[in-house]
């Protein structure tokens, strides 16, 4: 009695490059839905629509960060983060030097 209702988790998959682009080319067409791709494919309706919303931003069909603005933000994130390590450590390094004796 315990179990009824409950589905048993579906184990996590990953798909290439290539199917995604296949999928979203498939939704992007419009002869079906979201929803029927993700049916047809055994996918769910979320996964493809993840798929479905970068490719109308890089399309321009929708607002938002294109996939190559993305990377940009997230490598200049990094590099912040980096400088910002390095002035703490040049930070610490000023203090340890000015409070030695002379």
């Amino acid at each position: 009695m315990e179990s009824m209702g409950k589905k048993k988790p579906r184990p996590r998959r990953s798909f290439t490059p290539d199917f995604k682009a296949e999928i979203v080319e498939l939704c992007r067409r419009g002869d079906r839905s979201v929803g029927q791709v993700a049916k047809d494919f055994d996918l769910t309706g979320t996964t493809v629509r993840d798929w479905v919303k970068p490719a109308e931003v890089d399309a321009g069909e929708r607002d938002g960060l294109t996939s190559g603005e993305r990377e940009e933000l997230a490598a200049l994130r990094r590099e912040n983060r980096r400088l910002r390590e390095d002035v703490e450590i040049l930070k610490r390094a000023t203090a340890f030097f000015a409070s030695m004796p002379k």
